[in-house]
């Protein structure tokens, strides 16, 4: 009887797993980052989520830390997957990369939070900027 109630257990918690994950949503992103620095440098902007029909302000914010020389501005669009609420695209994306952008440029980066939000992002760098570096990206809801 014991292991039958387990049993039992378990799959409840599966389906309820699998009933959150299918209700998992999703929309589209458009943020624009300013970008500069020099060794240590750090990113500001804005940007709009539409969800549901509805949009949401988003304020952006940054660390980067490695070879980081320059300035930029990025316009970057996309969209985002796995959310239930606005709010789920709040937290802090981390990523490591590198670039190099003299002029106009293409950029196009993948993203995950802590809350299991995935940004899906393309655009244009306008700017003269070369990185190699860590960096953390937080977005707030305004």
């Amino acid at each position: 009887m014991k292991i039958a109630s387990t049993a039992r257990a378990v799959l409840v918690v599966l389906a309820a797993c699998l009933s959150t994950a299918a209700q998992a949503d999703g929309g589209t992103v458009v943020l624009t980052i300013y970008k500069a620095g020099w060794i240590i440098g750090g990113s500001g902007g804005s940007g709009t989520l539409n969800f549901r029909g509805r949009s949401y302000a988003l304020s952006t914010g940054g660390l980067d830390y490695g070879l980081v020389f320059g300035g930029s501005k990025t316009v970057l669009r996309g969209r985002v997957s796995n959310i239930n609420r606005p709010s789920d695209v709040a937290g802090v994306y981390g990523a490591a990369g590198a670039g190099l952008a003299v002029g106009r440029g293409a950029r196009a980066i993948v993203l995950t939070n802590q809350k299991g939000a995935v940004l899906e992002l393309t655009g244009t760098q306008v700017g003269l900027m070369a990185n190699a570096d860590l960096s953390g990206l937080a977005i707030t809801m305004r």
